[in-house]
């Protein structure tokens, strides 16, 4: 089994193209139920407010001292890029907020659900902020869509209502800032080398492969165990 570790944020474009291209080459490789993805929390702003206080293009100009058509510009060319990858992308009217409580529930996803449930819910906190245009602080949001990828309504309600957790979001953002991560997506492969940033379907089809190598020429160097047999006269190694 490969372990992809993957460091993102539910309002950063990037990783949700990146991990949309990243399934597409898994998919391609029929590698399926070869991969397991450990999802790890990234704030881009962990001081973001809750509640919805200037519209992306404003918030892009000023952060990237832009004027406000070129912000525009920019906005849009990342979605085409969302676009080209069967996204129905639409960066400019996304509803910026804080995203810890997402985290939150992914977390729970991770703790209490299988594979399938968490990868439900990570594609649809994406699509709810990138393609609905949802607000991912909105506790109702949450819930809804927590309880659709197939997750206990009460059991959510009960996280979103505590500071349930919030220590384990905390430990991701911890273990990137000493990993030296700055900028998501980051991707680990089998805690063998990093992939910073969204590449091509064919660049993680490359990456896939030569992990595949690895593990290949890896499990060829392994002595062949000897054999372990019971008899009469006790257990013994042949």
């Amino acid at each position: 089994m490969m372990t992809l570790t993957i460091w993102s944020d539910f309002a950063c474009p990037y990783c949700y193209i990146g991990e949309t291209r990243l399934q597409q080459a898994i998919d391609e490789l029929s590698l399926t139920d070869d991969v397991q993805i450990d999802f790890r929390a990234f704030e881009l702003d962990p001081t973001a407010p809750k509640e919805v206080v200037t519209t992306t293009p404003e918030r892009f100009a000023m952060k990237y001292r832009l004027s406000l058509d070129d912000a525009k510009k920019q906005i849009e060319q990342i979605s085409a890029l969302g676009r080209e990858g069967g996204i129905d992308f639409r960066y400019a009217t996304t509803q910026y907020s804080n995203t810890r409580d997402a985290h939150r529930l992914m977390k729970l996803a991770e703790d209490k659900y299988d594979r399938a449930t968490v990868g439900r819910l990570n594609e649809a906190l994406f699509h709810a902020y990138f393609v609905e245009n949802l607000i991912l602080s909105d506790h109702k949001v949450l819930l809804d869509k927590a309880v659709a990828a197939g997750m206990d309504e009460t059991q959510v309600k009960e996280v979103l209502d505590s500071n349930k957790y919030d220590d384990e979001v905390r430990f991701d953002e911890r273990e990137a800032a000493m990993r030296g991560v700055h900028g998501v997506p980051y991707i680990i492969f089998n805690g063998s080398f990093a992939v910073p940033g969204a590449m091509t379907v064919e660049g993680f089809k490359d990456a896939l492969r030569r992990e595949l190598r690895k593990q290949e020429a890896t499990q060829a160097e392994k002595p062949a165990e000897r054999p372990h047999v019971c008899g009469p006269d006790g257990c013994q190694l042949l």
